[in-house]
């Protein structure tokens, strides 16, 4: 479950930093009641970023699929690699 602090926690910056560190999940800091930002762990950052990229190259490949009126089974496509590439 993610964590949720107001911003006047972020004065104990070491406890915080502990927190973040040690979660998987990105903690919520509430200004006023409402979402101000958004304090993550570089792992956790690099994760969802890694998610992000992969979303959008299935995006465009999705996109590429339906221009391109020629395609391929999965199976005769690595059939087709494993010729072209496996020099064993």
């Amino acid at each position: 479950m993610p964590k949720i602090i107001p911003i006047n926690e972020l004065k104990n910056t070491a406890n915080i930093s502990n927190f973040v560190e040690e979660s998987d999940e990105p903690v919520f800091v509430t200004k006023n009641g409402y979402g101000s930002m958004v304090i993550m762990s570089i792992d956790v950052y690099e994760r969802e970023i890694a998610k992000n990229q992969i979303v959008k190259m299935i995006n465009e490949s999705l996109k590429d699929m339906d221009k391109d009126d020629s395609k391929t089974s999965g199976q005769m496509f690595i059939s087709e690699m494993k010729s072209k590439y496996d020099h064993k």
